[in-house]
């Protein structure tokens, strides 16, 4: 053993030996010394500390404390030791005379369960004590009342609500007059009690009890009257002019042919008004001169001011001083400014005095805006009427009202055989919704297609082509 010993000695001093593990020196692989580190710097106190000792010790002191609730040297020796003389005085009963012998069987003796066993808390350490499980709100302000009432109590006093409570006066309850129905019952503490689950109905009380009624859910909740309002008071399905009919009359068509015109009209004035205000001037835009005028424009007179200013400029640092007022001219200016405040005081008492001559002006005038008042009211209530028969802004889009459906003279059919449609039944019922406000108006989602589509002749086709 020591021969191997020696020859690995022997190869590590050797030039180019390389040890299993490389990062330590191989003389220090052989050496028994302990290796000295400095315990002077932080990082070495965890690294090269040795703590098992004391890991050990406190160990121990958590096992003690489960298993016994403390340590085992604070403990008293009548905790921990006992005599038992169980043996000492059975063994003579035996040995002289055995146990009687009863037909009954010994009662059982009664264990907890196993799964109780298993749920126990085997550690006689103490939970940790909640300390917001023992915390009420308004503790401080509670502890006084109690303590100003147990102080009232031993010096004979009484607080003011005891007070009120015992100078309160009787309630004389009068009798129930036979026949009367009392209009709230819930507010009666002597009311019979309903039971909403049981099998008895009331006949008698169902029509005037409102406790019962409202109880037993027979009596309906009061609607607001807004929700019992329709949203437009147009009908739902409106009929069309007579000038519409398939065989209508000349007059009826003419004027229907009247109204389709002047909406057109209106339609024309509206495109005609946006043509010229995006229309463009040909006398305004720029030209070659004019572009050359602006380029040139300013050079030659900006140094002629430039000489201008050099001559005019003020002296530097010439700053005027605010002369002093004088005693005299301070007295004055006070003067001056009492007198305007009494001046401006006597016009207001003078336009006081003279309102009383104008009151019979003043009683037109009140007149005059009471009367403008009714109409301004009226005015808004007719407006308020007649918004009920026109489409309200529900979204984003405004409604715009469907093309008005109407034939010219030389298309009109004399039977219903030869007679042409017109329109859509489907578009004229979404559009009376959007009208009678009970859909916002909307327009179709435009699809947009993110990715150019990529076209690719199959090699069939190519061949048919070529």
């Amino acid at each position: 053993m020591a021969s191997a010993k020696k020859w690995k000695r022997v190869a590590a001093s050797q030039d180019g030996f390389l040890p299993v593990n490389a990062s330590k020196n191989a003389a220090d692989l052989y050496s028994n010394r302990k290796k000295r580190v400095s315990k002077n710097k932080k990082k070495n106190w965890n690294k090269h500390s040795d703590v098992q000792d004391v890991e050990l010790f406190l160990d121990d002191v958590r096992l003690q404390e489960r298993a016994v609730g403390g340590l085992l040297s604070e403990k008293a020796d009548d905790s921990l030791f006992f005599v038992d003389l169980c043996n000492q005085e059975k063994t003579p009963q035996t040995e002289e005379q055995p146990p009687p012998v009863t037909g009954k069987r010994r009662r059982k003796v009664l264990r907890p369960l196993r799964i109780d066993m298993i749920l126990k808390h085997d550690s006689l350490v103490p939970a940790p004590k909640d300390v917001l499980s023992h915390q009420k709100p308004n503790a401080k302000k509670l502890r006084r009342i109690a303590e100003r009432i147990k102080y009232q109590a031993a010096h004979g006093k009484v607080s003011l609500r005891q007070r009120q409570l015992l100078n309160r006066r009787p309630v004389i309850r009068t009798a129930k007059k036979a026949g009367s129905l009392q209009t709230d019952s819930s507010k009666d503490p002597e009311r019979d009690f309903f039971d909403i689950w049981g099998g008895e109905v009331k006949e008698t009380e169902d029509k005037g009890d409102q406790w019962y009624l409202q109880q037993t859910c027979k009596k309906r909740v009061k609607r607001p009257d807004k929700t019992n309002a329709e949203p437009s008071v147009l009908p739902a399905v409106e009929v069309i002019a007579p000038g519409g009919s398939y065989n209508p009359d000349f007059f009826d068509h003419q004027a229907l042919l009247k109204e389709a015109h002047e909406i057109e009209v209106k339609k024309e004035k509206v495109a005609a008004k946006l043509k010229k205000q995006l229309a463009v001037d040909r006398d305004s835009k720029a030209t070659e001169e004019s572009k050359f005028q602006e380029q040139v424009e300013g050079l030659v007179e900006e140094e002629a001011e430039e000489e201008s200013e050099d001559e005019e400029s003020p002296p530097v640092g010439a700053v005027s001083l605010a002369v002093k007022k004088t005693e005299k001219q301070r007295k004055k200016e006070k003067s001056l400014k009492f007198k305007a405040q009494r001046r401006k005081m006597a016009q207001q008492v003078s336009g006081r005095r003279q309102q009383l001559f104008q009151l019979r002006s003043l009683k037109v005038l009140v007149k005059q805006r009471e009367q403008r008042t009714v109409e301004r009211r009226a005015q808004r209530k007719s407006n308020e009427e007649a918004a009920l028969s026109q489409p309200r802004r529900l979204g984003r889009q405004r409604f715009k009202p469907q093309d008005m459906e109407v034939q010219l003279s030389d298309e009109l059919a004399g039977s219903l055989r030869r007679l042409k449609p017109e329109g859509s039944v489907l578009k004229d019922r979404f559009k009376s919704l959007q009208r009678r406000n009970l859909i916002e108006p909307r327009e179709r989602a435009k699809f947009v297609r993110k990715h150019k589509i990529k076209y690719q002749e199959k090699r069939a086709f190519r061949e048919i082509t070529i």
